[in-house]
């Protein structure tokens, strides 16, 4: 069986937990054994920590699969999947690891699966270094739904460093194959929206401080439409621990959503916060993209599933990005261009990411 094993070194361009995850998502729904070395040899602790960990013990549920050097600060890992079954799973950090990066890994396995999924994934829900559940639900479920498949997100109670203790729920149900997106048009925005949240110990003050702070920096550069941040108290029975931060999406006539976040920690102060989720919303929208540097990324992994052409129309391609489809295309048979967008104004730093998709169709359906 060795002979076949895909080969991934860890180590090279984004060098991080991202490569684990496209890699074993795509291993589990192509039913390729997989070895990766070099797990993270790009950060200041190389190798798996929990959060990684279990991603891959899902993923191994999921399909039944084997993994091997499965163990915390392991850098070398071999997986050889099975059949992706579906059915009721739980993950869990221990720690305030983020959960949006375990459903990152097991989404495109429990799409190609033989039966609906129910996810319970636990540990944090707004952590450093990894998407906010808020944008989760707000940005991501409703533009990555385009490739044709729903999913429910239930968040039960919100986990915050360090101590996690976060879970959410999401039920899914499996698909005959992917359809290709097309999102080009970034239209004129239309409305800008978010909540700006408090758990635990910290008061709703802090909150409004947030929004109020955001909603004044973005009106320096966009005067004329409503802006409407709610600050919000997370109810203590839905919040373990104590946290803060702020998440602004922008909508567009075309439906495109892009945002920005930020968290709040011990010695930040309340505007700072809401200042740089304004600052990385403002400078998402000033590219010209139909996509923001969170998501851009993401899209990756679908876009090589899907059967046909996929074109997102992005701006700078950040690193992650370039990442995820140097390992999608290794896996699969997927096709991606990157090309600098030559229509408008010429200041603007856009590029249009292409995909011919391999056209996975699911062999348990």
């Amino acid at each position: 069986m060795d002979g076949d094993r895909v080969e991934i070194d860890g180590g090279i361009m984004e060098g991080g937990g991202q490569i684990l995850r496209v890699s074993t998502a795509l291993s589990c729904v192509l039913g390729l054994p997989l070895r990766v070395r070099r797990i993270r040899a790009g950060r200041s602790q190389p190798g798996l920590r929990p959060q990684h960990l279990s991603g891959l013990e899902i993923v191994r549920d999921l399909c039944d699969g084997k993994l091997n050097g499965g163990e915390i600060g392991s850098t070398e890992i071999t997986f050889t999947p099975g059949k992706i079954k579906g059915g009721t799973h739980i993950a869990d950090t221990k720690t305030a690891g983020s959960v949006c990066l375990l459903m990152q890994v097991a989404m495109p396995c429990v799409l190609f699966a033989a039966s609906p999924s129910e996810l319970h994934l636990k540990g944090g829900t707004n952590a450093e270094m990894a998407p906010q559940i808020d944008y989760t639900v707000m940005v991501f479920k409703p533009i990555v739904e385009k490739f044709n498949f729903t999913f429910n997100c239930d968040i039960k109670r919100r986990g915050y460093y360090p101590k996690g203790g976060g879970e959410v729920v999401v039920q899914m149900s499996p698909v005959k194959e992917l359809s290709p997106i097309n999102l080009t048009e970034r239209g004129t925005v239309t409305k800008i929206y978010g909540r700006a949240f408090v758990a635990g110990a910290l008061p709703i003050k802090l909150a409004k401080d947030m929004s109020a702070a955001a909603v004044r920096c973005i009106r320096r550069e966009i005067r004329d439409l409503y802006i409407n941040i709610q600050p919000v108290r997370e109810p203590d029975d839905q919040a373990v621990g104590t946290g803060s931060g702020i998440i602004i999406v922008a909508e567009t006539s075309t439906g495109c959503l892009l945002a920005g976040s930020s968290l709040g920690k011990r010695g930040k102060n309340a505007d700072k916060v809401g200042i740089e989720a304004a600052e990385m919303l403002l400078q998402n929208l000033k590219h010209g993209g139909t996509v923001d540097d969170s998501l851009q990324d993401q899209l990756i992994i679908f876009m090589a599933l899907a059967k046909g052409v996929s074109r997102v129309k992005s701006g700078p391609i950040t690193l992650h990005t370039q990442t995820a489809i140097h390992f999608a295309e290794q896996l699969t048979k997927a096709k991606f261009t990157v090309t600098k967008s030559e229509e408008e104004d010429s200041s603007n730093d856009t590029y249009i990411i292409e995909c011919q998709g391999m056209g996975m169709i699911n062999p348990n359906l």
